[in-house]
């Protein structure tokens, strides 16, 4: 076969295994794992095929097909790839999330009675992100990139029967679409300059001049990247998107939908780098996205919500290496990212599934972890070792290319973006590098040395899920290493670390851990001797509840509704067990021993909850649309249906009295007739006499 078949294949097998799937789901359900698993192992095992043929280094050439699919009238859609370095390594890191998700899950979800479409939705998820990473035409990757929308609203929304997925998957939904309206209209706005929606064309003309308002278009293209990709200021889809099941997250996160809008910028790259005033907007949405989406992930109780901030502000890195023009340490820092994020998210499904109910998602009630799950506790060291860019895992190499790249755009060495865009970069990055290490550093102590009452046990998890975690703990420890070999896959640049910011980041880096680390040994020592001063609250002051806990603060925020899963399934009367004690605040005696109340003192409470972006947009979109809707009901039902009733009433009573002239009565009849006839006549001749008078 050739490269360009193969290619095709890649997201076609994922998308019939879907098919399949839904189709015999109920009746051949013995074969519902079997296509949800091999369709996507084939899929990665071709797209590792297409990346040895279309061989992305040593300045290989970008393999390019296309098909016309329909006559439009105006530009042409086309049925297109284009097959880089970019494209194709990334499509193996697509596929080998996807695989570890499809071959965790049947262990994860092997007693949900909606296992067969679930599978189903993440087959069809794996194959939509495919198509976005292969497409050639921006038309068809709208068409994956739409299909990605859909599939997050069903998999977050799997547990529909409670009201937090079912709020958290709207919400999703929405805030996507939000960002992906402006999208559009940038996409045919530059289509219309370009003349194509092919990305070949689009770039031609770029470098040709021909786009006539470049800032316009790439600040519309922006938006949608914001929503997809949980940039701020439309973030905050992504911390409440944690109500779906674990997998769901770990695919998400890791390597399908956020993913998307990042790789989306590092293909137009040349479009947005047209533009000061767009990469300048992109780097300072990087910087407050990085910095901020830290110090909540610093708030934070529940240990995927930490995840998820976390998420947000290594996409943040990725967002600052673009607005300073390197897509190469971008990219290398997506894929790195994509294997240390999978894995925390599947050791948290571990966590999850050995307490059998939601309960050991707040890190305030974790205890014992470290023994009885001992896969998840070394796989989670070592991915969070990678989160905090410690040498030699993967984090510190990718992380210290995207530092490099803004050193180098600061110190005026590349002129591709702005220098003021450079320093804006390296200063948020160092500064996310610390808070990065403190969280990480808090989530292992609270999590694996937490005081918490210890949950019964529910037995062992599968061999299976335990087996994924080391797979990916494989490329988290030595995927880093890959920096002295991809330079020429990814445009070229270096992306080995240099001395100076590998020192200076390291070492801000093991500050921020030891600081986090010397604050819990102080909170823990002083819970110790003053046992009722721990009791009565926090070093900063009363317990803060958890957003994702209690379900209380920013809105939407939710616990996982994960209670029927395990060796052995969970009765509905322990799952409502489960609520009741997640629903409670954290125990006084563990919120009094974590560092976060005392490396952010009064900040604390306002990171908990995202810093209250959830109510700013309450406040200036939710209730002026709630209030307008409440008008409309209004007129529609005091003015509108009045003058319907009016109408119906009318005619009703018109009816009445012609019914009621209906006597039967002949003399009645030629009586009114006559006195008619009379009143005809008279009013005859009055208008002749007003006329002959006139």
């Amino acid at each position: 076969m050739t490269t360009t078949t193969l290619a095709v294949l890649v997201p076609l097998l994922p998308f019939l295994g879907a098919t399949a799937g839904l189709l015999l789901g109920r009746t051949a359900p013995g074969f519902v794992r079997p296509l949800a698993v091999l369709p996507t192992l084939t899929a990665l095992a071709l797209a590792v095929l297409v990346a040895v043929r279309q061989g992305g280094g040593g300045g290989a050439q970008a393999v390019d097909a296309a098909t016309r699919l329909t006559p439009t009238g105006s530009v042409p859609i086309e049925l297109a790839l284009h097959l880089d370095g970019f494209a194709v390594l990334t499509a193996v890191v697509v596929g080998v999330v996807a695989s570890c998700v499809q071959i965790y899950s049947t262990g994860y979800l092997r007693d949900d009675p909606r296992y067969p479409s679930y599978a189903a939705l993440v087959s069809l998820f794996t194959s939509a992100m495919l198509l976005v990473v292969y497409s050639g035409d921006l038309m068809v990757l709208l068409v994956g990139w739409e299909i990605m929308g859909i599939c997050s609203y069903f998999l977050v929304g799997h547990y529909w029967e409670t009201p937090e997925a079912r709020a958290a998957s709207l919400k999703a939904f929405l805030v996507t679409k939000l960002g992906d309206v402006p999208f559009l209209i940038g996409l045919f706005a530059l289509a219309a300059d370009a003349g194509t929606f092919r990305i070949t064309g689009i770039l031609g003309a770029v470098s040709a001049g021909a786009i006539d308002h470049p800032t316009v278009v790439a600040l519309l293209l922006l938006a949608g990247v914001a929503g997809k990709s949980a940039q701020f200021p439309l973030h905050t889809w992504l911390p409440d998107a944690m109500a779906g099941p674990t997998p769901v997250s770990a695919l998400i996160h890791a390597a399908t939908m956020v993913a998307a809008g990042v790789y989306f910028v590092a293909r137009l790259l040349p479009l947005f780098a047209a533009s000061a005033v767009a990469m300048t907007v992109l780097a300072v949405m990087a910087a407050l996205t990085m910095v901020g989406s830290a110090l909540a992930a610093l708030a934070q109780d529940d240990i995927k919500r930490v995840l998820a901030y976390s998420t947000i502000g290594q996409l943040g890195y990725m967002s600052g290496a673009l607005a300073v023009g390197d897509r190469g340490a971008a990219v290398f820092h997506l894929l790195s990212h994509g294997a240390f994020k999978a894995l925390l998210f599947l050791a948290a499904g571990v966590i999850i599934h050995a307490a059998g109910t939601n309960s050991l998602t707040a890190m305030s009630r974790m205890s014992g972890l470290a023994r009885r799950v001992p896969d998840a506790y070394w796989t989670t060291t070592i991915a969070l070792l990678a989160l905090a860019a410690i040498p030699p895992f993967a984090g510190f190499f990718s992380k210290e290319a995207v530092l490099v790249a803004a050193e180098h755009t600061a110190l005026g060495d590349r002129d591709i973006a702005p220098a003021g865009a450079g320093w804006i970069v390296l200063v948020s990055g160092l500064l996310t590098a610390l808070l990065t290490a403190a969280y990480a550093t808090r989530l292992w102590l609270l999590a694996f040395r937490g005081r918490g009452a210890e949950a019964p046990s529910h037995g062992r998890e599968p061999l299976v899920m335990n087996a994924v975690l080391w797979v990916l703990a494989l490329p988290s420890l030595a995927f880093g290493l890959a920096a002295y070999v991809l330079d020429d896959w990814l445009d070229g640049n270096p992306l080995t670390p240099t001395v100076t910011t590998a020192v200076l980041s390291t070492g801000i880096a093991l500050i921020g851990g030891l600081l986090t680390y010397a604050a819990w040994r102080h909170l823990t020592a002083r819970a110790a001797r003053f046992p009722a001063a721990a009791a009565a609250g926090t070093p900063a002051g009363p317990a803060v509840p958890s957003v994702a806990v209690t379900g209380q603060g920013a809105p939407g925020a939710v616990p996982e509704a994960e209670s029927a899963i395990g060796p052995r399934p969970v009765s509905e009367p322990a799952a409502s067990e489960a609520m009741a004690i997640t629903a409670a605040p954290p125990p006084a005696t563990t919120a009094a021993t974590d560092p976060g109340h005392l490396l952010l003192g009064p900040l604390y409470r306002h990171a908990a909850v995202g810093f209250h972006l959830d109510a700013v947009y309450s406040a200036l979109f939710v209730r002026p649309v709630l209030a307008a809707a409440s008008l409309v009901r209004f007129l529609d039902r005091e003015v509108v249906d009045t003058y319907v009733r009016g109408a119906g009433l009318t005619t009703r009573l018109l009816g009445t009295l012609v019914r009621r002239a209906q006597t039967g009565n002949v003399q009645t009849y030629l009586s009114v007739l006559l006195a008619g006839s009379v009143v005809l006549a008279v009013t005859a001749v009055v208008l002749a006499t007003v006329n002959a008078g006139s």
